[in-house]
This record gives structure tokens, C-alpha cells and sequence, in this order.
């Protein structure tokens, strides 16, 4: 009995310490960008406006919950934009050609889990650093969509299809609860399944987990599938609101990926990382970029704006890390 008493207060404490107070700091961060903006910018806060933060916010959401049960497990994914183009042009060609809409969506969403067994499975089994596995499948990707295209656009999505992800159920945009509903599955996951704790495991110490039997392999290849799903998912909600799917979708989505995980806390060292604060931290960079396109600052300086809050991020976590 006093076992299971001691024990209860320490799993909350835990708890306490590693999800709620950095979570918690990444949710005052979001509060004070909002802040200034809603001075600077007039309609900011409106409710019109709030919703077209989070909808925009909800692609890069998408990705950044797959980056970041890959960065927990220790890995890298450069090649999400790539996969989404893959996943796009094939699903927006199916229905072109008169495919069923489930079955392009399907076929789209299989685009990212091959794309995501590719790269785990040079990582995992062939044992090349992630980093250089996934710099060179983003080429690969990339020149397959080129090459599957032609470099053209693909024109003429049905509206059926554009209904699905672009349209509204009570206010809420289709693309917001989607991605609420990955959120929840991405953190049932990581903090009550098997496979969550193998992350962190892998992540946090792959020698000391494979002395514990830990399946190293087969956790690092479910990170990298769940990551090109969700890549592949992401560009099924973007097509559906631009209507066309384009070769060249998703450049630099791998940045604003790791951004939106490292502002919420996920390490690049592995071992660390929390749905909710990638979620707070896509809706950050949402949030910014909402208000400086507002305040009509140029494109350029919203991406030098990202590259410095992934440095302060990564000095944060550098300097929590150094405390513990």
C-alpha cells in the first residue's frame, strides 16, 4: 500500500515537471506574441481573424506532430515537404482522372507511409545518420513529383474532395478539428502506449534501451512512417484549400516543422518532446507570421524571424537540460 502511495505523488510529480511547466511556458510565449499584436495590429484578436490563425497553423501543426515523434526518438526528417509534394500531385491526378475520392485520399496518405519506410528503413536497418538520409531523399522526392508532373500543376480538384478539408462545421474549420483529432491520437501515443515509451527510450539512451529489448529498429521505422503520413496528410489539407496540387508544394516545411517541435520543447538530442507544446508552438508561428503579414512585413524578414526562434529555442532547451 505505501508503495502505491509513494509511488502515485512521483508519477505526478513527474508529470508535473516534465509536461505541465515547459508546456505551460510555451503557452505564456503564445500569450505575450498575441499580446503585442493585438496592440500593434487592430482586428488581431477578432474572431474571424483568430480562426484564420489557426487554420493556417493547422498544416504545419500536421507536420510538426510527426517531426516531433521523430525527434524524439532521436532522428530527423528533412524530407516532409518532398513527401507532401509526392502525396499530393498522385492523390490530386487520381481524382482527375475520375478516381473515387476515398481512394485518391487512400492512395495519398500510402504515398507517405512508403515515403516514411523508406527513410526508416535506411536509418533503422541500413544505419545511416538521419540527417543524411532524409537530405537525400528530399531531392528524391522532390525530383519524382518534378518528374511525375512534369513540373505542372495539377488543376481541377473536385469540390467534393475540396469540401472535406476546406469547409466548416459550426465555425470550426474542417482542417482545425482534423488535426485536433491527430493531436489527440499523437499524445494517446506517446504518453499511454508501448510504442511512446519506446521513443523516449530510443531517444533518450538506444544503447541502455537495446540492454532493455527495446525493438530500436521497428520504433525508429514507425517514427518515420507516422511523420510521411502526416506529411502526406498535411498536403491533402493544403490541396483542398488551394484547389491544385503543385511539384513544388511544401518547400521549407521541414523548418517550420522543427521549429514549431523545438519551440515546444522537443530536444534535437532526443528523448524530450511534448504534443501539446508542438501545438502551442505551430500556433506561435502562425500567430507571428498572421501578425507581421498584417503590419505588411515583408516575407524575407518572417523567415529570419523562425531561424531565430529555433536558435532561442535550442538554447532554452540547452540550458533546462544543463539545470536537470
Amino acid at each position: 500500500m505505501s508503495d502505491i502511495t509513494t509511488g502515485a505523488p512521483a508519477r505526478s510529480s513527474r508529470l508535473l515537471s516534465s509536461f505541465s511547466v515547459r508546456d505551460a511556458g510555451t503557452l505564456i510565449g503564445l500569450i505575450l506574441i498575441m499580446a503585442v499584436f493585438a496592440v500593434l495590429v487592430p482586428g488581431f484578436i477578432s474572431e474571424r481573424n483568430l480562426i484564420n490563425i489557426l487554420q493556417q497553423s493547422s498544416i504545419n501543426a500536421c507536420l510538426a506532430l510527426g517531426m516531433t515523434l521523430v525527434i524524439i526518438s532521436g532522428g530527423i526528417d528533412l524530407s516532409v515537404g518532398p513527401t507532401a509534394a509526392i502525396a499530393a500531385v498522385i492523390s490530386a491526378s487520381l481524382m482527375v482522372a475520375g478516381f473515387p475520392i476515398p481512394i485518391a485520399i487512400a492512395a495519398g496518405l500510402a504515398i507517405g507511409v512508403v515515403c516514411g519506410l523508406v527513410n526508416g528503413f535506411l536509418v533503422a536497418y541500413v544505419g545511416l545518420q538521419p540527417f543524411i538520409v532524409t537530405l537525400g531523399t528530399l531531392s528524391t522526392y522532390r525530383a519524382i513529383a518534378l518528374i511525375y508532373t512534369g513540373g505542372n500543376p495539377v488543376l481541377g480538384i473536385p469540390q467534393g474532395f475540396r469540401s472535406i478539408f476546406n469547409g466548416s462545421v459550426a465555425g470550426i474549420p474542417n482542417s482545425v478539428a482534423i488535426v485536433a483529432v491527430v493531436a489527440v491520437l499523437a499524445w494517446v501515443l506517446l504518453k499511454k502506449t508501448p510504442i511512446g515509451e519506446y521513443l523516449l527510450a530510443v531517444g533518450g539512451n538506444e544503447e541502455a534501451s537495446y540492454v532493455a529489448g527495446v525493438p530500436i529498429a521497428l520504433t525508429k521505422v514507425t517514427a518515420y512512417v507516422i511523420s510521411g503520413t502526416l506529411a502526406a496528410l498535411a498536403s491533402l489539407i493544403l490541396i483542398g484549400r488551394l484547389g491544385a496540387a503543385e511539384p513544388i508544394l511544401g518547400n521549407l516545411w521541414e523548418l517550420d516543422a522543427i521549429a514549431a517541435a523545438a519551440i515546444g520543447g522537443a530536444s534535437l538530442m532526443g528523448g524530450k518532446g511534448s504534443v501539446i507544446g508542438t501545438i502551442l508552438g505551430a500556433i506561435i508561428l502562425g500567430a507571428m507570421r498572421n501578425g507581421l503579414t498584417l503590419m505588411n512585413v515583408q516575407a524575407f524578414y518572417q523567415l529570419l524571424a523562425t531561424g531565430l526562434i529555433i536558435l532561442v529555442a535550442m538554447m532554452i532547451d540547452r540550458l533546462t537540460r544543463g539545470r536537470g
